[in-house]
């Protein structure tokens, strides 16, 4: 775990918080980034001067990491220092970027890398502007760049936690909530395991990876729409983090299982994780990553990462269908045992009453 500052989803920086190293193999990163990406962000490339992309670029915003999307540097920090490379005085959060000495090529240099994904970004030196006197030396390469006016679609998992400070106009406030769309065969189990769970206001079922006019259950039924049955989680992130709802969500199905759930068969029975930014893609990765190197299932994870474009609602008569057929067969032998497995595995986020 590292403990660094990141945007909440108003597009206010908040922090320290506790977010999970990014750890990928290099065919993994190779799949995420271009190859000068990779060759710059991940083999500590440098780009040629005054070709990076993000040098000129004088508009007002925040400059992240490629890799992992942890934000870096802010435009008001930004300077022409004349090198041929975007020049920075300082960090936006001093804790987000990291220094190791650099002893390559005969010199004696401080290396600069992103906290959280250790992605190289460039060089530090002692020769910049008031008020720090450093210039922060980057790649365009190392960078994605976001508008100020956008700054909310860098909304990080982490910011959800409890405890966090700020460093600017506040987060947490009463009645926040959040929403994620997850998909672990017939929403009907899926729906009654995180009814229970403390925080949660609403889980609503629905369809999402598909199209509107094809979102209704004969014609999801049949599994050629693109979609699946989901549930949208409408939780408080100050009492039940990202992190621990995908705990739950991978304990509450079989996420080994391609396409299917038991004998519910289909792509719309699919394990999917379905995101709205970078920051939940990167955090459910790294999720899958640990529980897959943990050995915690038998057989590989076989969830996949898609971004959310919509969520349907479904028919009326699928809400909360498990607490009002509480007799139902399917009900019986499929959603109460996961219902009873997930009180039992994770107690401490079971609210005590209704």
């Amino acid at each position: 775990m590292v403990r660094i500052y990141v945007f909440n989803r108003e597009g206010k920086i908040v922090g320290p918080v506790e977010s999970p190293r990014v750890e990928l193999s290099d065919d993994e990163w190779r799949k995420r980034l271009s190859p000068s990406q990779f060759q710059i962000a991940r083999s500590k490339g440098t780009e040629r001067a005054f070709c990076g992309t993000l040098l000129d670029n004088k508009m007002e915003g925040v400059y992240a990491c490629v890799c992992c999307g942890l934000p870096l540097f802010s435009s008001n920090a930004k300077f022409n220092s004349g090198t041929g490379w975007p020049s920075f005085f300082q960090p936006i959060a001093q804790g987000n970027v990291a220094e190791h000495p650099d002893f390559e090529h005969g010199m004696v240099r401080v290396e600069i890398l992103c906290r959280r994904c250790d992605a190289h970004l460039g060089h530090v030196f002692d020769d910049g502007p008031r008020p720090t006197g450093l210039r922060f030396c980057l790649n365009s390469e190392s960078l994605t760049f976001t508008p100020s006016e956008r700054l909310g679609e860098l909304a990080d998992p982490a910011a959800e936690g409890e405890g966090t400070g700020e460093l600017g106009p506040g987060t947490g406030k009463s009645g926040h909530t959040a929403t994620a769309v997850l998909g672990g065969g017939c929403f009907w189990c899926t729906e009654a395991a995180f009814e229970q769970l403390e925080g949660v206001s609403d889980v609503e079922s629905g369809y999402a990876g598909g199209t509107k006019d094809t979102a209704n259950y004969e014609r999801v039924g049949r599994g050629d729409t693109g979609h699946a049955e989901v549930i949208r989680i409408t939780y408080d992130p100050k009492r039940l983090s990202y992190d621990r709802l995908l705990d739950v969500f991978f304990d509450a199905h079989d996420p080994t299982q391609l396409n299917r759930q038991g004998n519910d068969i289909g792509t719309q029975y699919r394990s999917v994780i379905f995101y709205v930014n970078e920051a939940e893609k990167v955090a459910a990765a790294a999720k899958i990553k640990k529980l897959n190197e943990g050995k915690a299932f038998p057989r590989p994870i076989v969830t996949t990462l898609e971004p959310l474009t919509a969520c349907y609602p479904a028919e009326a008569y699928h809400q909360d269908y498990a607490r009002q057929n509480p007799g139902q067969p399917y009900i019986q032998f499929h959603a109460i045992p996961k219902v009873c497995k997930i009180r039992e595995k994770h107690a401490d986020l079971i609210r005590t009453e209704r």
